[in-house]
């Protein structure tokens, strides 16, 4: 009994460091997307759907 006590145990303690791993993998990967810069056509709509810069600049040029 103590040893699949034991055993369990062991499984237990690698199945944790496995889950760590990939978690902390899965944040990094998160992270490095999230922060990377993207390039965009000129005149595209970003992602919270404003638009670019230039597109303003253009229209408070003409005002």
């Amino acid at each position: 009994m103590k040893k699949l006590l034991a055993l369990a145990a062991v499984a237990g303690g690698v199945f944790f460091v496995i889950k760590r791993n990939r978690d902390a993998k899965a944040e990094a990967d998160l992270w490095r997307e999230a922060t990377a810069p993207t390039e965009r056509p000129l005149g595209a709509v970003s992602s919270n759907g404003s638009t670019p810069t230039k597109a303003n600049s253009d229209s408070a040029s003409r005002n």
